[in-house]
């Protein structure tokens, strides 16, 4: 028996399913390998990021520490803006690391202050000994004046109803407030025993207070505080006194600027006038009319008394030409007699003192400062700028404007700043000048005995004359930011340190 054959068909791959095979083959590989560059390429460029990232770090902290570094030094050398030596900017110096490996350096470039201002400006270039990176930061490093308050006192003090202040009040003893303060109130004391009131407060009393209270018409017999309404931006006890001692030392400054060979030759500096005094009169083109006081107004009898003391009018009633001289270099005026200073600076920074002698300690014989008209600047952007330092007083006087701007820092080293006690009998000329309008001081106020432009009455208003009492009605003192970094030529520091008032990086 035959058996017969079976043939099967075997499967086979055709040409074009093998060429499918190999073209999938290719792009997968194609995907993969661009896969595997793009992620070779991604980690090379984040590792040279990483790296570039570490060197501009350390160039910017290699910069940082030049601004540290200056200023440290300055201060140690508050005046030395050429980093101790002659050479050109930049001032260059080599970085280390704790090993001692240098790693770079850091290029200083210093501004210095300009007259009148004690604002340094520092830029400082950190670069690598290993690359080419480099970073750069700028800081601006100034001395606050000693007009960061608006008012300073080195006595109690009471601020009467009429009172508005805009900048700081401190005292290194008690604050009576009953006016309006828009920033903060301090003092150096915990607490004390006030003066001139004993109705509203007892011995002991908070360091700063105020006595403006009304009835409370929900509950017969208690009153409602208006502290908030006085205090706007709060109060502080127990702060840092100011040293008003040493501003006897800023007079001794001072006079060696004016007089740097002991001798006191003018337009810097004057003798003692002979008379009563000099008054000064300022003018816009940055010069001043001196002439000499021959006579002051009388006041009328029984006028201008506090008891048995008589004050005196501190008005000018005759004066001398002496001549128009231009504001020193300097931009100081000192002068060994009485001054009355007013007019109208413009792109002017002076100083004007007034000390017959610096070493004296007896209160009676102190040079003394009066304002009666208008002291003022053109310009309020701390282009134009006026001090008035007096060893003794700095007075408005009795025949002085009804309404009066005195736009200056005025300092009364061992006096008050403020307006003497004028009777109602006070009249000159049949105008009743012991009562006055307004007074606006735009400035600041360092007095080291009790400040006060008005003697407040109860009950008293400011439209009826009748119920007025002495000095100026309305008081407004605005402080002037300007005065803070960029105050009147050679004018007393609140400190010898430097504070950081702008940080900037540029790259």
């Amino acid at each position: 028996m035959i058996t017969p054959c079976i043939f099967t068909r075997r499967p086979h791959h055709t040409t074009a399913q093998r060429g499918d095979i190999l073209v999938s083959v290719i792009v997968f590989s194609a995907v993969a390998v661009t896969v595997v560059i793009g992620l070779v390429n991604w980690g090379a460029a984040l590792l040279s990021s990483t790296r570039n990232l570490e060197s501009r770090e350390q160039a910017f902290q290699i910069a940082e520490a030049g601004l540290d570094y200056y200023r440290w030094h300055l201060a140690q050398y508050p005046t030395d803006y050429t980093d101790g030596t002659t050479t050109p900017q930049p001032y260059v110096h080599p970085y280390y690391d704790k090993d001692g490996v240098l790693i770079g350096s850091y290029a200083l470039t210093i501004v210095p202050p300009v007259t009148g201002s004690t604002v340094v400006n520092i830029t400082s270039v950190g670069s690598l000994a290993s690359s080419s990176i480099s970073r750069t930061v700028q800081e601006s490093l100034a001395i606050p004046s000693l007009a960061k308050f608006a008012v300073v006192a080195n006595d109690n003090m009471t601020f009467g109803q009429g009172t508005t202040v805009y900048g700081p009040i401190q005292s290194n003893k008690g604050i009576h407030f009953d006016g309006v303060a828009y920033n903060s109130v301090s003092s150096a004391l915990t607490t004390y025993t006030d003066p001139d009131s004993s109705s509203c407060t007892t011995s002991n009393s908070w360091a700063v207070h105020t006595c403006i209270a009304t009835a409370d018409p929900a509950s017969p017999g208690a009153m409602i505080d208006h502290s908030s309404d006085v205090f706007r931006a709060g109060r502080q006890i127990s702060v840092p006194g100011f040293p008003f001692s040493s501003l006897s030392g800023n007079l001794s400054t001072l006079l060696s600027i004016t007089a740097p060979n002991g001798v006191c030759s003018t337009p810097g500096c004057w003798s003692a006038s002979g008379a009563q005094g000099y008054y000064i009169h300022m003018n816009t083109n940055n010069t001043f009319d001196m002439y000499k006081v021959t006579a002051l107004v009388n006041a009328p009898s029984g006028c201008s008394t506090n008891g048995s003391t008589q004050w005196g009018t501190w008005s000018v009633a005759t004066k001398t030409v002496v001549g128009t001289y231009t504001v020193p270099s300097s931009g100081v005026i000192f002068v060994k007699d009485n001054i009355w200073v007013d007019g109208t600076i413009n792109g002017t920074r002076v100083t004007i003192v007034a000390a017959a002698d610096i070493s004296n300690t007896n209160p009676d014989t102190y040079s003394n400062i009066t304002v009666n008209n208008d002291l003022k600047y053109t310009h309020t952007d701390g282009t134009d700028s006026i001090g008035l330092f007096a060893q003794g007083d700095i007075n408005v006087g009795l025949v002085s404007a009804d309404s009066m701007e005195i736009d200056a820092a005025l300092i009364a080293a061992n006096g008050r700043v403020g307006r003497h006690y004028y009777s109602s009998s006070c009249s000159v000329s049949s105008i009743a000048y012991w009562h006055r309008t307004s007074l606006t001081l735009t400035g600041m106020i360092a007095t080291a005995l009790r400040y006060g432009f008005a003697y407040s009455g109860t009950g008293y208003t400011c439209a009826d004359t009748t119920t007025r009492s002495s000095g100026y009605c309305i008081r407004i003192i605005n402080y002037d930011a300007n005065l803070l970094y960029s105050p009147p030529p050679s004018f007393p520091q609140a400190t010898t340190q430097y504070q950081v008032i702008k940080w900037e990086q540029i790259n």
